[in-house]
């Protein structure tokens, strides 16, 4: 976390909730601009955005209005768990023929032939 944004979570912001990722959400009320409170998150580790919970995620986005209660958290029997983006890393979803398998492709000798305007 930046300075800046320690800085400012420090003196203005109220602690509303923790989710399973252990990040830390927070609000303020509003200010004399648009006189709505603000809301943000303190990433555990790693600031990925897709470590945040749907129901978090609703109520950063104000559409919901009051935080989150214990009960509004608890997942029903047939949502899976909540799981962050892949993408990048060694545990990403790779299909049998993807361009990350190790093999060796046939050398293209002449299957290109180049556009010639004329």
């Amino acid at each position: 976390m930046s300075f800046g944004t320690w800085l400012y979570t420090l003196l203005k912001g109220n602690l509303v909730g923790v989710d399973q990722f252990r990040n830390r959400y927070y609000r303020t009320k509003g200010n004399k601009l648009n006189k709505r409170e603000r809301r943000w998150v303190v990433y555990h580790c790693l600031s990925e955005a897709s470590k945040v919970p749907p129901e978090w995620h609703a109520w950063l986005h104000h559409t919901v209005e009051g935080p989150l209660t214990e009960e509004a958290a608890k997942p029903f029997s047939w949502q899976k768990i909540h799981t962050p983006n892949l993408t990048g890393t060694l545990d990403a979803c790779r299909l049998v023929d993807s361009d990350y398998e190790e093999r060796q492709s046939a050398a293209a000798a002449n299957d290109y032939e180049a556009w010639d305007p004329k």
